[in-house]
């Protein structure tokens, strides 16, 4: 099955698992939603990722986060939200990089040296394309 929006779907898998308090989520593999998975793991939203080997196309299996014991879990990704569609493409400078929840929550950011948090994009002096928000 081919995925109009394939970031869109990854968002979207991780929502709908995390809702659902579900341990881990799979999906197709990229090298731009390995990307993604790398940046959440370093803040603190998943527990981790791994790349498994499969026929035709490697799968992408996340770990999910959650607070406190299974019957009364929290999730830790209360929100996850695409800025930048298919349909209309989201770029920010340096200067205007969005912070959600005034920095409590993180902005991802393709940039044209690599895919980096917000905060590392602002610290690097590089804007780009606002690809999503979590918080």
């Amino acid at each position: 099955m081919t995925v109009a929006d394939p970031i869109a779907d990854m968002l979207t898998r991780i929502r709908n698992a995390s809702d659902k308090l579900h341990a881990d989520v799979a999906m197709p593999h990229s090298k731009m939603k390995e990307a993604i998975a790398r940046i959440l793991e370093a803040e603190g939203y998943i527990e981790g990722f791994e790349v498994i080997p499969n026929d035709p196309q490697p799968v992408l299996r996340i770990r999910l986060k959650y607070q406190g014991e299974r019957s009364r879990a929290k999730r830790v990704i209360t929100r996850i939200r695409l800025v930048s569609r298919s349909s209309r493409r989201v770029y920010a400078g340096k200067e205007r990089i969005p912070r959600p929840l005034r920095g409590l929550g993180i902005s991802i950011v393709s940039t044209s040296q690599g895919i980096f948090s917000g905060k590392e994009a602002m610290a690097r002096g590089i804007g780009g394309e606002v690809i999503c928000e979590v918080w």
